[in-house]
């Protein structure tokens, strides 16, 4: 009996050491499947960001030409109004002559 328990304890020890290293390998296995899963996410919300930035810069673009349509507008806007009043005082100068 006593030969045998060095060996009993030895295979143990194995087996031990055995269950650790399986247990490391499902570990760094899962961390791995972890650390693709946030890569992935990571990928999406860049790709996201990317997108989103296109679309302010194009909005951004929108905005600028339209305030440059509203302003080249309130220039025409004030322009018919000055001949309108000029117009209207050009008429009135008219009547008084006759």
């Amino acid at each position: 009996m006593a030969p045998s328990a060095p060996c009993t304890r030895a295979a143990a020890a194995l087996r031990m050491k055995q269950i650790a290293l399986d247990n490391q390998g499902r570990t760094i296995r899962r961390l791995r499947a972890q650390l693709a899963t946030e890569r992935r996410g990571l990928s999406t919300t860049k790709k996201e960001l990317e997108d989103t930035q296109v679309a302010l810069e194009a909005s951004h673009k929108v905005i600028a030409g339209l305030t440059e349509i509203g302003l080249s507008m309130s220039k025409k806007i004030e322009k018919m109004k000055v001949k309108k009043q000029q117009v209207k005082a050009n008429h009135v100068e008219c009547h008084q002559k006759f």
